[in-house]
């Protein structure tokens, strides 16, 4: 089946203000969107990866993991200040839907540094058998991942209580142990703990262990 993954990526100096007061807190936020995309882009079934962010820099080193660039409608996102991410979400779906038609859909946050492309290959396998499914976070009430099948609407409600709001629209958890890597979002250095238990992408890992073979954030 064929899989088109949208990410949303705000990308500003105030992301991931729940790190605490490390001085890296941006560069991290970056590092977490750019394991995600990496994962994503390597997993078999997803053709392409549409990134939704209005942050010029992170973009291009995005595009040159190959993600498709979604520039972030700066009217539409000014028209929902109390809820961007949805919003720029919302722009992703109407683009992978106008070019991608016969594509089924896959929403995922950014902030999946642990994310490995077999917990993908996985996770689109259930989803396969599901109109609309979801993936809630290793904590139970919110969500990672949203997926729809080609045709089938997607009305995301992202944020707190978010599982709840997307299975009172349809969508179904799928059944997914807590320890996999696509449940463990990271909003508090007790998360990044945890996914640095999993295994970190490379990006995320040089900034957080300093190993080598990822290029320096900014």
């Amino acid at each position: 089946m064929s899989w088109v993954a949208i990410v949303p990526v705000k990308g500003n100096p105030g992301a991931k203000s729940r790190l605490g007061e490390r001085p890296d807190r941006a560069g991290l936020a970056d590092a977490f969107a750019l394991d995600t995309v990496g994962a994503l882009l390597s997993a078999r079934g997803i053709d392409r990866v549409l990134v939704v962010t209005g942050d010029g820099e992170l973009a291009v080193r995005l595009a040159d993991l190959g993600a498709d660039i979604v520039r972030e409608d700066p009217v539409r996102a000014s028209a929902a200040p109390t809820d961007p991410l949805n919003a720029a979400i919302r722009q992703g779906l109407l683009v992978a839907r106008a070019a991608f038609p016969q594509a089924n859909l896959a929403v995922l946050t950014g902030d999946l540094p642990a994310l490995t492309p077999a917990d993908v290959e996985h996770t689109l396998r259930l989803a396969a058998g599901q109109e609309r499914s979801l993936v809630p976070d290793a904590a139970g009430a919110g969500t990672t991942t949203l997926l729809a099948l080609a045709g089938i609407p997607i009305e995301p409600r992202f944020g707190v209580g978010s599982r709840a709001a997307h299975e009172a629209a349809g969508h179904v958890p799928l059944g997914l142990p807590a320890s996999v890597s696509i449940r463990h979002d990271v909003d508090t250095a007790a998360d990044l703990a945890v996914a640095q238990r999993l295994g970190l992408g490379p990006h995320t890992r040089l900034l957080v262990d300093g190993a080598p073979g990822a290029a320096a954030s900014r």
